[in-house]
């Protein structure tokens, strides 16, 4: 049972990947790629490594997107 949840949560982060690349919206993309980076998290967390989990929920999909959210929202004000 465990495997498949694994499995299902490795389709997931692909998925998200994907989708990070082919949207066409920024924040979009940035939300995406998020969504991948806290579905290793969970991955990690199924597999018996809470302290990576931790560590990748929140800088990888915490502080990552906070950090490109306002390098966005700065391009954004600087093209007005």
């Amino acid at each position: 049972m465990l495997e498949l949840f694994v499995f299902l949560l490795c389709s997931g982060i692909l998925a998200s990947g994907i989708m990070a690349v082919r949207l066409n919206s920024q924040l979009a993309a940035l939300v995406s790629a998020s969504l991948a980076s806290l579905f290793a998290a969970v991955c990690y967390l199924l597999l018996g490594a809470p302290d990576v989990a931790m560590t990748e929920a929140s800088i990888g999909s915490g502080l990552s997107m906070l950090i490109f959210l306002y390098a966005i929202r700065r391009i954004d004000k600087g093209r007005e």
